[in-house]
């Protein structure tokens, strides 16, 4: 139950001009759509795979407990 009580801040440093669908898809599935936007959300596994698929295009900070 620890592990839902995390989240993880993410900011969309990059642009999503030029990349694969597969990457966009996963930028939105995030919640991000624009460049310096930030949102906070849950630390689950599916959040975090798609966090680590695009890391070069993203600043992940993990907050919490």
């Amino acid at each position: 139950m620890a592990k839902m009580d995390k989240r993880i801040r993410i900011t969309l440093r990059r642009s999503l001009h030029g990349r694969l669908r597969k990457h966009q898809a996963c930028v939105r599935g995030l919640g991000l759509r624009r460049i310096r936007q930030t949102v906070t959300v849950p630390a689950t596994p599916e959040n975090l795979g798609m966090a680590r698929k695009v890391a070069y295009m993203l600043d992940v900070e993990e907050i919490g407990h």
